[in-house]
């Protein structure tokens, strides 16, 4: 049963930010509908209110993907190089995915909400040319969609190695060929 919910854990973790990173790119497409002139590296151009709504709520979806993952995944803290190096592989990957999975999410609900705001104003605004704040901020959607799910399996495969019995992983050692007896 736990391996059902874990599965739809991931699954609805994968929903979210696809669904976020898909809101990113149409509102891109969005704001190009949008009036603009262009002089050399300058435009100008209107807002388009559908894309700051797009925007918002794939910043809004992101957010809330993470959320879940993090506390369902629960805590993997390490605090020193020396604990990484002595640490199981699932808890160093679940340490390395979790700040990857934190990374995209800066820099995506960064990429979203400073696209969307560019067209919350009812006036024209005139700058350099376009960044695609929104396209690239859907983009790393997807991208911590995957960190996300694989920090989440990653966590929970930690865990679940942390509350193996000590003969069990005395045995599953000895299986594996080595010879290293765990005593913590």
């Amino acid at each position: 049963m736990a391996r059902i919910g874990g599965i739809l854990i991931c699954i609805i973790i994968v929903i979210m930010d696809a669904i976020a990173g898909i809101l990113g790119i149409e509102a891109e497409i969005n704001q190009n509908k949008g009036r603009e002139m262009r002089v050399f590296i300058f435009e100008c151009k209107e807002p388009v209110y559908a894309a700051y709504k797009l925007g918002i709520a794939a910043a809004a979806l992101l957010a809330v993907s993470h959320a879940l993952a993090n506390l369902l995944g629960g805590c993997v803290c390490i605090c020193s190089q020396v604990e990484f190096v002595r640490s199981s592989t699932n808890r160093q990957l679940a340490s390395i995915t979790l700040i990857l999975s934190w990374v995209a999410l800066v820099v995506g609900f960064s990429l979203l909400l400073s696209g969307a705001l560019a067209n919350a104003n009812n006036r024209t605004s005139c700058g350099f040319a376009r960044h695609h704040f929104l396209s690239f901020g859907g983009i790393l959607c997807f991208v911590h969609g995957l960190l996300a799910v694989a920090y989440y399996v990653t966590a929970t495969a930690a865990a679940w190695d942390e509350t193996l019995p000590m003969v069990h992983r005395e045995v599953k050692g000895s299986i594996e060929g080595t010879t290293q007896v765990v005593h913590e």
